[in-house]
């Protein structure tokens, strides 16, 4: 099977390469270090070690001395690269510097954790106030268009179902769970995938002949479970490989009567709902789209109707500050991504539906030990990703996303939230 991986060609635009083709021609940018002037690398060598010096972890850079207040640690292999790689592309060359093998950690969250805890603060603020000039714009073709977003959706999420198998639980849930305790342990997190799904459906009030609308279908499982209650699900996805699977589950489930899974853009949805849920989708939209996203919603919705949203977030300050910033995380995981604040989603609502804001929780503890759980399972079975054909470059992409994910939570730096918005009151009689 074929299975599309980021690469840059000679225009610095993202193309499908396959799993067999040699690392240079599939990692152009990991392969090779950057050409960096002396003075360039210098400049960057004393930032980095300033920016580490006031930490709290340990910096170990070969050849020369710690740095750094004391704790986790960073050993620099090969410091020559690591300048020139953060010289030129930033935090984008901090994280290519690791996929290299030039940097690493014993305790990688930890040390990445220390890292997020002082993201506002790493680059010293006359830089800051010039990001326009030196931070990378997002390529035009990752605009979350109805095109844009379908190529976007397809480079991660149709790598490879069963890569997604090896590390997720049971339910395949690729969102954050809802533990009873910590540390969350693994024999129970498809309990705790459920009872997230179950904490959305109860919000949105799914039951037995409820006309439910789920926007980002994943692998099915929220369908299913709906279904189970007796709904009628209408589930969009951009992913034909999700599509593929979630239909095999629905058809192994005898739910097929219940569960619609259609390859569609949500604004490409009909129909009217009772309710609408969609879990962790929003992040791929784009603030350019998010009035769009929430009017399509808004629209779905009968009168009564009500929106279980569950979505990363972030400070309000922090995303205006990096919402147009190419990052690490859109170049090699989600193009075309933006985790919005909770003020962003708000004020869109407010401002562009007929929606009312019923209800917020945040809990964003519970999707550290998710992606805890995701971690630990991804790094005990890297024979098996190997197997499938994914490389030791591939593999410490991933790791380094499963933990600068989970660090971005349990520094605070990233939350998670469950929204119920509702639309004025019901018509006479209910449900129809």
């Amino acid at each position: 099977m074929r299975t599309a991986e980021p690469r840059d060609d000679a225009d610095g635009q993202h193309t499908a390469a396959t799993r067999s083709e040699p690392a240079p021609a599939r990692w152009p940018d990991i392969t090779s270090v950057p050409a960096a002037s002396r003075p360039r690398t210098a400049v960057t060598a004393a930032l980095v070690r300033r920016a580490l010096g006031r930490l709290p972890l340990r910096a170990r850079f070969a050849g020369s001395g710690d740095v750094g207040l004391g704790g986790p640690l960073i050993e620099v292999r090969d410091p020559a690269a690591f300048h020139a790689r953060v010289g030129t592309g930033g935090l984008v060359g901090f994280g290519e510097s690791y996929m290299a093998g030039e940097w690493d950690a014993p305790d990688l969250v930890a040390a990445l954790t220390v890292l997020a805890t002082d993201a506002g603060g790493l680059i010293p603020a006359p830089l800051q106030r010039l990001r326009a000039l030196w931070a990378p714009r997002h390529p035009h073709a990752e605009r979350n268009t109805p095109d844009g977003s379908r190529a976007n959706i397809s480079r991660h999420y149709d790598l490879s179902n069963e890569l997604f198998a090896l590390f997720l639980d049971d339910t395949l849930s690729y969102s954050a769970a809802v533990f009873r305790g910590f540390p969350a342990h693994r024999d129970l997190f498809a309990a705790a995938q459920h009872r997230k799904i179950d904490r959305l459906l109860d919000l949105a009030d799914v039951g037995a002949g409820t006309r439910l609308l789920e926007i980002g279908t994943g692998w099915g499982e929220l369908a299913l479970r709906a279904a189970a209650r007796g709904a009628h699900v209408t589930s969009l996805t951009l992913s034909a490989e999700q599509r593929r699977l979630a239909l095999e589950r629905v058809r192994a489930a005898g739910l097929d009567d219940r569960v619609r899974v259609e390859l569609r853009d949500y604004r490409e949805a009909r129909g009217t709902y009772d309710a609408v849920v969609s879990v962790e989708m929003i992040e791929a939209v784009g603030a350019e789209f998010w009035p769009v996203y929430f009017r399509a919603l808004d629209q779905r919705l009968v009168p009564g109707g009500r929106l279980a949203l569950q979505a990363i977030t972030m400070p309000h300050e922090r995303m205006l500050a990096s919402r147009d910033t190419f990052t690490w995380i859109h170049k090699y995981v989600f193009p075309g991504g933006l985790i919005p604040s909770t003020r962003a989603i708000e004020e869109t609502v407010r401002d562009h539906t007929a929606l009312e804001l019923a209800g917020r929780d945040g809990f964003g503890a519970h999707y550290a030990e998710t992606l805890r759980l995701w971690r630990e399972r991804f790094t005990e079975r890297t024979d098996d990703v190997e197997a499938l054909g994914f490389d030791a470059v591939f593999r410490r992409l991933w790791t380094f996303y499963l933990a600068y994910s989970e660090a971005g939570f349990r520094s605070g730096y990233l939350d998670v939230q469950q929204y119920l918005f509702t639309k004025g009151n019901p018509v006479a009689g209910g449900r129809s």
